[in-house]
């Protein structure tokens, strides 16, 4: 209900097991369940493809595996500390919640806002598209080069048709049950953990002595430089090499979110104040270290320049095809497929949750907040599916997610923060689990991700200004909510 005062407004609570079953989710994922989620929908096409661009950006294979490191340390230290607050506030929402707890709702709705208008639905886009790109390599028909039909400014590929498809089938799946989405969700991050442990480890029995030799025996391994896909050389200035850092990042960021998946879910985890937390932990650990392994594989089979130069940047396909011969682009595309399919049907899950709890408070239309008999958010899970649909057929869903990163890291940021005025704010909220390493880790990943906004803002501005205009354009949407009263 939308208060009088031109805000929104909730009493904290403290969500125990026993209340889940009388709001209607029933808690019924496991901690292998949520640990799958963690890891199914952080792994979904980036892993295959940024890391061309990364290579690009930093021109040696020693930055290129730092970039990897650092992002892997800011994840699992996000994760860790994310830890403390979803023990805190087991319930739906995960970080739309833990935003309004400790700051106040117009916070929490800026996030919610730019969550649903282009974080989570253009990510399900762009990972629906990728599952049809590779699918085109087995099935050409599906090719997103062909044009079906061509509306001027928009023209539609069966790329893009299938993606919907796709994004439709696993909605479809999510609405008959949290149980169906479940096991869906296990069974193919499992498939997929081993198809790229397997494609690491062939990687390295095939690894070449000479360009291992380049690459990291040279006195080239930690010269930052821009490497062009021609193959020539530029060198940064000592400032600019910052830039290019983080703009490097900008990929493996990409690659490494929707870690806290869980976190929205987190009324249907069984014994939440423990589950979501160790989920969270378990998950980025093995993901991280899957990652940097992918990588230096990459550097063991591909030298620099053909990293950098990998056609539409699918590092994981030139990689593929010196491991395994002509067949290689088989292999590598049926991994991508089943990697994309269940890194979607997480974020479809889990997507819905945030819209479900805004809902619920007020701040979305009435009917995203119910559950259907299955208990779960019908209603909010199509109405992603839509507006996912709509990224799409756009065909703009990729720029964005260029640009969302530093909306991405700035509301981490705040989360995080969110844990010190919390400690201040609600000393007496019990809390089963403390961030680990704090306050030192959680200060250094604000630390780091206020260096990474601040150097994306100064040196790569298009990656940071139309993001943080969707959010703002949130706040009149917000207070027209909140004034005129359109929900209730």
């Amino acid at each position: 209900m939308i208060s009088s005062k031109d805000k929104l407004t909730v009493a904290p609570c403290m969500t125990t097991e026993k209340e889940m079953h009388q709001t209607g989710f029933k808690p019924s994922l496991r901690l292998i369940d949520a640990t799958m989620l963690v890891a199914g929908s952080m792994i979904g096409s980036g892993i295959f493809i940024v890391s061309a661009d990364i290579t690009r950006q930093t021109g040696s294979a020693g930055w290129l595996m730092f970039v990897w490191f650092i992002t892997g340390f800011m994840t699992l230290t996000a994760a860790l500390s994310y830890g403390e607050l979803s023990a805190m506030f087991p319930k739906a929402g995960g970080q739309y919640i833990y935003l309004k707890e400790a700051y106040n709702p117009l916070i929490s709705f800026l996030y919610g806002w730019s969550f649903f208008t282009v974080i989570q639905t253009a990510t399900i886009a762009a990972v629906g598209v990728a599952f049809a790109k590779f699918t085109a390599y087995l099935l050409p028909q599906f090719s997103e080069d062909l044009v079906i039909a061509n509306f001027g400014i928009l023209q539609i590929s069966p790329a893009q048709l299938l993606s919907i498809v796709i994004i439709f089938l696993l909605t479809y799946i999510n609405t008959r049950g949290v149980s169906n989405a479940k096991w869906v969700q296990t069974i193919i991050t499992l498939a997929k953990i081993l198809s790229l442990a397997l494609l690491i480890i062939f990687g390295l029995l095939a690894l070449k002595s000479d360009v291992w030799q380049t690459n990291w025996l040279s006195g080239s391994t930690w010269n930052l430089q821009r490497l062009n896909i021609d193959g020539s050389i530029e060198t940064y200035t000592s400032i600019a090499a910052f830039g290019a850092i983080a703009a490097a990042m900008v990929g493996s960021i990409f690659s490494s979110d929707s870690w806290h998946s869980v976190a929205f879910i987190a009324g249907e985890v069984k014994n939440p104040q423990r589950n979501v937390g160790l989920s969270l932990a378990l998950g980025t650990i093995l993901v991280t270290l899957l990652y940097m392994l992918t990588n230096l594989m990459y550097t063991g089979v591909l030298t620099l320049p053909e990293m950098a130069a990998s056609e539409k940047d699918r590092v994981a396909v030139t990689a593929s095809h010196i491991i395994f011969g002509n067949a290689g682009t088989m292999i590598i595309a049926l991994t991508i497929m089943v990697s994309t399919f269940g890194c979607n049907n997480g974020l479809i899950m889990a997507g819905a949750r945030v819209y479900y709890s805004m809902a619920k408070e007020g701040a979305f239309f009435k009917k995203v907040g119910t559950l259907n008999k299955q208990a779960v958010p019908e209603v909010a899970l199509w109405l992603q599916a839509i507006i996912a649909s709509l990224w799409c057929l756009s065909g703009r869903y990729g720029d964005l997610l260029d640009m969302i990163s530093f909306v991405v890291v700035l509301f981490y940021m705040l989360t995080i923060i969110g844990i010190f005025i919390l400690r201040k704010k609600r000393p007496e909220q019990p809390r089963p689990y403390k961030a680990f390493g704090y306050p030192v880790l959680p200060i250094i990943y604000v630390l780091m991700g206020l260096s990474f906004c601040i150097l994306l803002i100064i040196y790569k501005p298009q990656y940071t200004w139309p993001g943080l205009i969707i959010t703002l354009a949130g706040i009149p949407v917000y207070y027209l909510i909140a004034k005129k009263q359109i929900v209730k």
